[in-house]
């Protein structure tokens, strides 16, 4: 997946990826349509979960659980140590916020950018099932 591709081009991808999905069977279609409505993900939703940004919501929901563990225990690390050390908890808080926040801005690109590939990977699928 790449987050750093622009709106355009994600929005370019797609549109390929459509046509790929025009040119499968009837039975194709519909199989991978019925896929698709599992995997897809709501940009909304991932925004809302995004601004929960300590706890690494967002990443659960694209699946990226290491990625979501690793955010939600530095996170519990900082909220121990705010009673006794109050520096490092603030330290470490605001740590996860900086490296967080980049996606909260880019949620709608990054929730497209796996859209288009759960959509490619489906397209595969559905084509070598019934190959």
């Amino acid at each position: 997946m790449s987050y750093e591709m622009s709106s355009e081009q994600l929005r370019d991808e797609e549109e390929a990826l459509r046509n790929q999905i025009r040119e499968l069977t009837p039975e194709q279609r519909k199989e991978y349509y019925r896929l698709e409505g599992q995997k897809i993900k709501d940009p909304d939703t991932y925004a809302v979960l995004n601004w929960f940004i300590m706890a690494g919501l967002h990443h659960f929901y694209l699946g990226n659980t290491q990625r979501g563990v690793i955010n939600l225990c530095i996170m519990l690390v900082g909220l121990v140590f705010l009673p006794f050390l109050p520096i490092v908890g603030v330290i470490i808080l605001v740590g996860i916020v900086i490296v967080e926040l980049p996606q909260l801005f880019k949620s709608q690109q990054i929730v497209h950018a796996y859209n288009n590939n759960v959509m490619r990977e489906l397209i595969h699928q559905v084509k070598s099932e019934n190959a």
